[in-house]
C-alpha cells in the first residue's frame, strides 16, 4: 500500500496536470480520474470489462467508487471518472501488447509533424511480426503519426517492450523529441468484442462476434458501402462493410446466399432509415455454399452457346440454325473468388483494439515482463504538461 504522503502528492500532481491542461470550456471536455489504494476488487475488473465491451452508467462508476473507498475528481460531466475506473480495473492480466509513445516538444505542437517516412517503412519490414500497424499495406500511408495538433509525435505498438524500444531508435525525427513512455495496453487485442449466442442477442453499440447465413445478394449503396444481411433461428440484420475497408469490402462482395460466416464489429442501433446494422470489422468465412448461375444451353449440333429466342419459345443457334424450342438454361457451378478463412480491413481503417491478422498466434495468457529488465527506471520519468 502506498504511504498517504505519496498518495496525496500523486493525487495533487494528477490533479494539477487536468486542470492547467484541459479546456474546460470546450464543448464535451468532461475529465476525470480515479485514485484507488490497494489491490484492485474484482468488480472493478467487471466494471472495465463492461466499459469495453459496451456501454456503463456514470452512476454505476460512482457506485463502485464509494464502495471500495476510492476516490474520484470530475470536471464538467466528468465523464472521465468513467475512464479511470476502467483503466484501474483493465489489469491486463491476459493478452496485452506495448505502445512506445514519443512526445513533441511544446513548440511545435500544431505544426506538422517532422520524421522521416522511409525510416518508418525500412523499420517496419525489420521488425515484422515484432511491431504492427505501422504502414498501410495497401496505400503505403505511415499510420504511427496521429493527425491532431496533440502532442504526440508518433507511437509505436508491439509484442515486448524491447521490441517497440528498438523500433523507436530505427526512426529517423527532423524535430527533438522531449521524451518517450512505454504502455503496457489492450491494443491490437479485440478486447472489445464479444462473442454472442445469437442475432436477437446484438444490442445496440455493443462490440460482437456474430454468426449467422448470409441471406440474398450483397448490395453497394452510395458511397461505395456494401450491405449484406445474416440470419439465424432468431432474426436477420444487416451488416456494413464501408468504402474504406479494402480487401474487406471486396471480400463482402463476393459472398452469396448461403455462406456461413462469423461477423465482428460494433453494432449500430436503428435509424429512421436504416435498420440496426453491424458495422463490420473482420468477417470469418466458415463454409462457402455454391454459387450457381444459370446460363443458356449449348447447341447440341455445334457447341456454340446458343441465343433465347424469347420468352418459352426456346433457343436458337445463329452459327448452324439449330432450333431447340424445348432446350432450358442450363445451371452451372461458378468458381468463388474467396476461400474459407479470416478478413479483415486494412490497417488504415482498424480501430485501435482490433487484433490484426500479424497478432493471431502471437496472444499472451499472462503477463510476466518486467520493464526494469531491459530499461533502467529513470529512462521512463517524462514530465509532459498536455
Amino acid at each position: 500500500m502506498c504511504e498517504d504522503s505519496l498518495y496525496g502528492d500523486v493525487k495533487e500532481q494528477v490533479i494539477t496536470v487536468i486542470e492547467e491542461n484541459s479546456d474546460l470550456s470546450y464543448k464535451g471536455t468532461d475529465p476525470g480520474a480515479v485514485f484507488l489504494v490497494g489491490d484492485v476488487p474484482e468488480e472493478v475488473k467487471r466494471f472495465a470489462k463492461e466499459a469495453i465491451q459496451g456501454i456503463v452508467r456514470m452512476r454505476d462508476a460512482l457506485k463502485i467508487i464509494r464502495k471500495f473507498g476510492a476516490e474520484a475528481v470530475g470536471y464538467n460531466a466528468g465523464r472521465g471518472i468513467i475512464g479511470g475506473l476502467a483503466a484501474i480495473g483493465e489489469t491486463l492480466e491476459g493478452d496485452h501488447t506495448f505502445e512506445l509513445i514519443a512526445y513533441r516538444k511544446r513548440e511545435n505542437w500544431g505544426s506538422p509533424r517532422r520524421i522521416d517516412e522511409s525510416s518508418v517503412k525500412e523499420m517496419d519490414k525489420k521488425m515484422a511480426g515484432l511491431t504492427f500497424n505501422n504502414v498501410d499495406p495497401e496505400s503505403g500511408r505511415i499510420l504511427i503519426t496521429p493527425r491532431g495538433p496533440d502532442p504526440v509525435l508518433y507511437g509505436v505498438r508491439g509484442e515486448t517492450p524491447e521490441a517497440v524500444k528498438r523500433a523507436h531508435e530505427m526512426i529517423r525525427s527532423y524535430e527533438p523529441i522531449e521524451c518517450w513512455v512505454i504502455f503496457r495496453t489492450n491494443h491490437g487485442t479485440d478486447a472489445h468484442l464479444k462473442r454472442i449466442p445469437s442475432i436477437r442477442d446484438a444490442r445496440a453499440y455493443d462490440p460482437v462476434i456474430l454468426q449467422g447465413i448470409v441471406v440474398g445478394s450483397p448490395k453497394i449503396i452510395p458511397g461505395g458501402h456494401v450491405i449484406f444481411q445474416i440470419r439465424d433461428e432468431t432474426g436477420t440484420i444487416d451488416c456494413a462493410v464501408y468504402e474504406q475497408g479494402g480487401r474487406l469490402r471486396e471480400v463482402a462482395r463476393e459472398l452469396v446466399e448461403g455462406d456461413l460466416v462469423e461477423v465482428y464489429g460494433g453494432v449500430r442501433p436503428p435509424s429512421r432509415k436504416n435498420p440496426k446494422t453491424v458495422n463490420v470489422e473482420k468477417i470469418n468465412v466458415l463454409n462457402l455454399a455454391e454459387k450457381i448461375v444459370l446460363r443458356n444451353p449449348l447447341c447440341p449440333v455445334c457447341g456454340k452457346r446458343m441465343k433465347s429466342m424469347g420468352r418459352s419459345k426456346g433457343f436458337e443457334c445463329y452459327k448452324c440454325g439449330f432450333h431447340g424450342p424445348n432446350l432450358e438454361k442450363m445451371r452451372v457451378k461458378v468458381e468463388r473468388n474467396i476461400s474459407p478463412g479470416l478478413y479483415v480491413a486494412p490497417p488504415r481503417s482498424e480501430r485501435h483494439l482490433t487484433k490484426p491478422l500479424s497478432r493471431y498466434g502471437l496472444e499472451k495468457k499472462h503477463y510476466s515482463h518486467g520493464f526494469s529488465e531491459i530499461i533502467p527506471y529513470d529512462a521512463f520519468w517524462c514530465k509532459v504538461m498536455i
